[in-house]
């Protein structure tokens, strides 16, 4: 006669220990996925050039420049999670500093011309998503178009010509974007408090649901009562506001505006967003994998030139993740079956 079975009220788990460990970190995949590539690269440089990513100078370095590409790639990741793209934030960085030169220059009033720098992006942003969701363009081709659109205007009212913001240095506002607090530069930390702040909008907040629902599949978004135009519209808008602060921020690192400013910026910022585990497609993303990838790809130039290759290699190597980061993506997403488990984060 068989022994009568113990009734605890626990189920047994008889799954070996590595099996229980991956179903615990499967989920935190893309994440995990990133910072092991960040640490490889990382031994990388440091085996090849030792005496250079062992001093703490390089490091503050990358704190200071990372940041203003980072600042848009960060917000830049909702709307690729939203399965749109936005390519017209180098120019809106321009045209949030023209309009913070231009009303200084009228006013001398820094705080007022910091409201409307953030405006203009605000509102440049709004325009690039009310055309996407209510005229029904794509949004790389009304991106590509508004990219053109404010270049044309920062250039036809500059002339082309630059100016200096020394005068700003005097007051509260220098210190407040691009200051030292304990030796680190303004700037990463307002890069921490952007990432913190969209990570929770993104995984704490309905409106970060909505955008996964959005991405996944826009007409299941619907029918679960999601207001699609609403979600991608906000979307874009924080992509132009994030973009008109991050041209207010290196501007004021470098005291003085170009009217080129931003047009360097797209690869690596691009590049931060894909590599970081956004998918092309939509509906799979994470802020921690943006903030991490955005560190690789600022590192990758000075690990170049560290190394005593060419800086030229630098855009060969952004458009291989680029290409590289997207391939992957397309494959993984044809082998997963089920629903979508690689999105927290």
């Amino acid at each position: 006669m068989s022994a009568p079975l113990e009734t605890t009220g626990k189920i047994q788990d008889n799954r070996a220990p590595s099996d229980r460990i991956m179903q615990v970190l499967r989920p935190y995949g893309l994440q995990l996925g990133i910072i092991a590539v960040g640490v490889v690269i990382w031994l990388l440089f440091m085996a090849s050039s030792p005496r250079t990513w062992m001093a703490p100078d390089i490091y503050v370095a990358l704190m200071t420049t990372v940041p203003f590409f980072a600042l848009v790639a960060l917000p830049l990741t909702l709307v690729v999670i939203a399965g749109e793209i936005d390519l017209s934030f180098p120019s809106i960085m321009a045209f949030g500093m023209l309009v913070f030169t231009r009303v200084v220059d009228a006013t001398h009033n820094v705080l007022l011309a910091l409201i409307a720098c953030l405006l203009a992006g605000l509102l440049a942003g709004l325009l690039n998503g009310w055309i996407v969701v209510r005229v029904g363009v794509p949004s790389l081709v009304v991106t590509i178009g508004t990219q053109f659109f404010w270049r044309g205007v920062v250039l036809v009212v500059t002339g082309g010509n630059g100016s200096s913001l020394v005068p700003i240095t005097d007051t509260f506002l220098y210190p407040l974007l691009v200051g030292r607090v304990g030796g680190v530069p303004m700037q990463f930390i307002w890069m921490i408090i952007v990432a913190i702040v969209t990570w929770f909008f993104l995984n704490r907040h309905r409106y970060g649901a909505h955008l996964y629902l959005t991405g996944d599949n826009i007409e299941s978004a619907r029918l679960m009562g999601v207001n699609v135009d609403r979600t991608k519209i906000v979307a874009f808008a924080v992509v132009g506001l994030a973009a008109a602060f991050a041209g207010l921020v290196q501007s004021a690192e470098l005291k003085y505006y170009w009217p080129t400013l931003g047009e360097g910026y797209l690869l690596s910022t691009l590049a931060s967003v894909f590599l970081g585990g956004t998918s092309v497609f939509g509906g799979t993303g994470t802020i921690l994998g943006t903030f991490v990838a955005a560190f690789i790809i600022g590192s990758i130039n000075a690990g170049i030139v560290a190394a005593g290759l060419a800086g030229f290699w630098t855009q060969v190597i952004y458009g291989l993740i680029i290409a590289g980061s997207t391939s992957l993506q397309t494959m993984v997403s044809r082998r997963l079956a089920g629903g979508r488990f690689l999105n927290k984060g």
